[in-house]
């Protein structure tokens, strides 16, 4: 996933989150195959149990079934059709959530050589905030940081200076 460049800036900021709301006493159920992230977590004491790359979409059983403290996922809805049917599913009160914000300078992000890399939603903060509490999800604290590359160009000087990433600490309402 990662051959070329690690995401260290995003997981630097995904981690402190997570420590600022979620002890390191609690279990957690994250949301996606078992990923660097997930070795990160495990790192700073958390016990973690990743989905098994089931379709989310069509498949919540694990969700359903899991008695963690704590749902985690980290830029996984953007990948789904139906967010909130997994949001509707989690039995845990407690969720720690990020996803990539909409760029109104880039299109959608689609790997043309893996299917489930794909962006079906690029959300506004706003938009992933109604999900939320759609869902039946009431937002604590949240967060916004930019993603900044060394490439040269327009595009890239932006990511200096608009947000990139969307973190929300949530519970159950």
């Amino acid at each position: 996933m990662y051959e070329k460049t690690f995401p260290n800036k995003r997981y630097k900021h995904t981690i402190e989150f997570l420590e600022k709301h979620v002890t390191n006493s609690s279990s957690i159920l994250d949301l996606g195959v078992t990923n660097p992230f997930s070795k990160i977590m495990l790192d700073h004491g958390y016990t973690v149990e990743n989905t098994k790359g089931e379709d989310l979409d069509l498949d919540t059983s694990t969700i359903e079934n899991s008695n963690a403290d704590v749902v985690t996922a980290f830029e996984i809805f953007e990948h789904l059709l139906s967010p909130f049917t997994v949001l509707k599913s989690i039995k845990s009160n407690k969720l720690v959530a990020s996803v990539p914000l909409k760029l109104w300078f880039s299109s959608a992000y689609r790997s043309k050589t893996d299917m489930l890399d794909r962006h079906y939603h690029e959300f506004e903060d706003w938009q992933f905030d109604w999900l939320l509490e759609k869902a039946g999800w009431r937002i604590i604290d949240r967060q916004k940081w930019t993603n900044p590359t060394k490439k040269i160009g327009i595009r890239p000087i932006l990511r200096w200076f608009t947000p990139r990433y969307y973190i929300v600490y949530a519970e159950k309402a």
